[in-house]
């Protein structure tokens, strides 16, 4: 298997992030892929990009894109001021999954969060994806919280 580079998403990857988002058994129901990708897309796209702590990351091999995230960083007052990194919207291509692709893009995300000051690194994960839950313990996330969403749509 090729080597797993990593970057930051631009406007021009937004149809194969989105696709990849729908590519998954909850978010094939959430998710409008397509060629051209709707506007709500591009207006989330286009205000994450002008905050510096919010970001897309994206795992590509040969060029292709494998396996992307949302990693946010956020200044907090609780745990004494420290800044905290959230974790978002963790996939992986599913012609790839199984391919160690997700451990290395999440290594990348913590050690980016690591260099960016972050003393805590955070996820939310569906009650449902019970594999995730595994995946996220093996690489020593710890369930410690309860969770709770409110729908405003």
């Amino acid at each position: 298997m090729s080597a797993i580079t990593f970057r930051t998403a631009v406007k021009a990857d937004l149809p194969a992030i989105v696709a990849m988002l729908a590519d998954d058994e909850f978010g094939e129901f959430r998710e409008k892929p397509g060629e051209t990708v709707r506007k709500e897309y591009e207006i989330a796209f286009e205000e994450m990009s002008r905050d510096p702590g919010n970001r897309i990351l994206l795992a590509e091999m040969d060029g292709e894109m494998v396996g992307s995230l949302q990693l946010v960083f956020m200044p907090s007052l609780s745990r004494g001021g420290t800044k905290r990194a959230i974790i978002e919207a963790v996939r992986v291509a599913s012609k790839f999954r199984g391919h160690n692709i997700g451990t290395e893009l999440m290594k990348h995300a913590i050690a980016e969060s690591r260099a960016a000051g972050c003393g805590l690194v955070q996820l939310t994960s569906d009650k449902r994806r019970t594999r995730a839950h595994l995946f996220y313990r093996r690489l020593g996330f710890e369930q410690s919280h309860i969770g709770f969403k409110l729908d405003l749509v």
